[in-house]
């Protein structure tokens, strides 16, 4: 029990003051829970939370130089890594052949997990089955969704893009569009050829594709305008990253189009296209999520022999995300989490 002293001299009205002070911060739970949890969390503000071995995880992805949307990933990668005492390690490249060699080259660092995206599968097949052979416990994010279980991952953390194309179209029947231009940025991506399809399973109208070069983004935009200068009848575009969405609306702009400038992913400038109604709407997937589960479900299977998803997929997407909700994410967006 504390022990309080009195000065001679103070008045009985202060010293009665400083003990009810004392006494309300001591019992009420409310007050003081909430200074408890502050002193938490200001304690462990970059701290380990978890007193397990300081394993090792390498994630591996497809990403280009300057891409935003992994950068969002690896935020949540990062804090997840914070939290379960994990040494995080990150490399991408967007040649799938070399993407691999960086799967190689973790797998001869003997790391504890790895993290690994399937944009291109087949290039990847090889040295999936070697970091399995080598008994690193793999999991796969964002891309491969249909081949993560064939190449013996534990899982896959990500959306089901066909699934993600396919609330694309119901979301344009809704609106009313005829004619809707799909904008592949990057060939060979299993994953943006599902999200075309699935637009096209569900969509009333048409869908057309077009394939740019995602890494020129003058050469992009140039595409998309003459695409909608040749063809006055499309009433939307569809971008399948959100650094295209901006530079969509501006071909738009140039073209003199009406279409609807519509696309997958959420960052800060989306969110704020949304708000101003520059964009109609945008289909988040989640990327922090990713990042974060796919650690976190590596952590929980190295301590516990955990794995969530029994055996499908753990989605993260898809959310249609229009104006409406675009003001609430704006903040989440410009810390970039969202």
């Amino acid at each position: 029990m504390a022990r309080f002293r009195t000065r001679v001299g103070r008045t009985m009205a202060g010293a009665l003051g400083v003990i009810a002070c004392l006494s309300l911060a001591a019992c009420s739970s409310t007050g003081g829970k909430r200074a408890e949890d502050a002193r938490k969390a200001a304690a462990a503000q970059g701290r380990s939370a978890v007193n397990t071995p300081r394993w090792t995880f390498a994630m591996i992805t497809h990403s280009g130089d300057g891409d935003t949307f992994w950068d969002i990933v690896q935020s949540g990668a990062k804090q997840a890594a914070i939290k379960d005492n994990i040494n995080f390690l990150y490399s991408h490249d967007d040649e799938a052949q070399q993407q691999a060699q960086l799967v190689d080259a973790a797998v001869d660092k003997k790391v504890d997990g790895i993290i690994v995206t399937l944009a291109k599968p087949a290039a990847l097949k090889a040295a999936v089955a070697r970091a399995e052979k080598a008994g690193i416990p793999v999991v796969t994010v964002n891309s491969g969704s249909a081949d993560s279980k064939k190449f013996g991952a534990l899982t896959h953390v990500g959306q089901d893009e066909t699934i993600a194309g396919e609330a694309v179209g119901d979301e344009l029947n809704k609106r009313g569009r005829k004619k809707a231009l799909c904008i592949l940025h990057e060939q060979g991506n299993v994953g943006h050829e599902q999200r075309c399809d699935g637009v096209a399973k569900t969509f009333h109208g048409r869908v057309q594709k077009l394939y740019v070069n995602g890494t020129n983004m003058p050469d992009v935009q140039s595409a998309i305008e003459a695409k909608l200068q040749a063809d006055k009848s499309l009433d939307a575009v569809v971008t399948l990253g959100a650094p295209y969405a901006d530079t969509a609306a501006k071909a738009k702009q140039d073209a003199g189009s009406k279409a609807e400038i519509d696309t997958f992913d959420l960052n800060a400038k989306v969110a704020a296209e949304l708000k101003d109604g520059t964009l109609g709407f945008a289909v988040d997937q989640q990327p922090y999520l990713q990042g974060y589960e796919a650690i976190d479900l590596l952590w929980l299977y190295k301590y516990n022999g955990d794995m969530l998803g029994g055996g499908k997929p753990v989605l993260t997407g898809p959310q249609i995300i229009t104006k409406d909700q675009a003001g609430a994410l704006a903040e989440y967006t410009q810390r970039g989490t969202r």
